[in-house]
């Protein structure tokens, strides 16, 4: 009797460690099929203080501007803002035309920075967003039981991280691109004119028995 009831605890004890893991952060996390790795976009200013004159922005300077541009390989999804005590319109357009090279545009208002613009410079600022998944990949669980019938930790992880990395603009993954409702024919043709522009290799082209095909 002594015995079956030293089993008896033993077999309790065990179904209550396995209940207690079941119901670990680790396995209950998750139950649906919504990912809990989910982009994050981050957000980072890079300012170049340049000095102006009457004139706007001297030669050299321009030149300085065009190599830190260079320097910060200006993409798609970059903004570029202007910050100028005088508001003086000559030096916007030189830093508009030297943005332009690469396709960009000026925003019409700069962000906060950190220190005061000194006078005699004009303060110009690039904000870039990244966008990443934290904390993926996640092989966190290194057991195959899943009593809770939830997702894995690292669930997610491949999808959401791949959208990250090729998105052109992060920020479309906050609030996407805005629409007036009209077609614009340019994006709008885009995928059916690289498939009519594609070259044809002949391969599993089909011939009718009179254009000298096979039968």
């Amino acid at each position: 009797m002594t015995i079956k009831r030293t089993f008896a605890g033993t077999l309790a004890l065990g179904v209550g460690l396995a209940l207690s893991g079941c119901n670990s952060p680790a396995s209950v996390a998750n139950r649906s099929l919504d990912s809990v790795n989910q982009p994050v976009v981050a957000r980072t200013s890079y300012t170049l203080d340049l000095n102006t004159g009457y004139d706007g922005l001297p030669f050299s300077e321009q030149q300085r501007l065009a190599g830190w541009f260079d320097t910060m390989n200006l993409r798609y999804g970059d903004r570029i803002a202007v910050e100028d005590p005088q508001s003086s319109g000559v030096t916007r357009d030189a830093v508009a035309a030297i943005a332009a090279r690469h396709g960009l545009l000026l925003s019409d208002g700069a962000p906060i920075t950190p220190g005061q613009v000194q006078p005699g410079t004009a303060r110009v600022v690039i904000t870039r967003l990244t966008a990443s998944v934290p904390g993926c990949p996640d092989w966190s669980k290194k057991y195959d039981r899943n009593y809770a019938n939830a997702t894995s930790p690292g669930y997610g992880c491949a999808v959401n991280s791949n959208i990250a990395a090729m998105v052109a603009n992060p920020e479309d993954l906050l609030r996407g691109q805005a629409s007036n409702g009209e077609t614009v024919i340019m994006s709008s043709t885009k995928a059916i004119d690289t498939f009519r522009k594609k070259p044809n290799t002949g391969a599993g082209e089909l011939k009718s028995p009179g254009t000298g095909g096979e039968n």
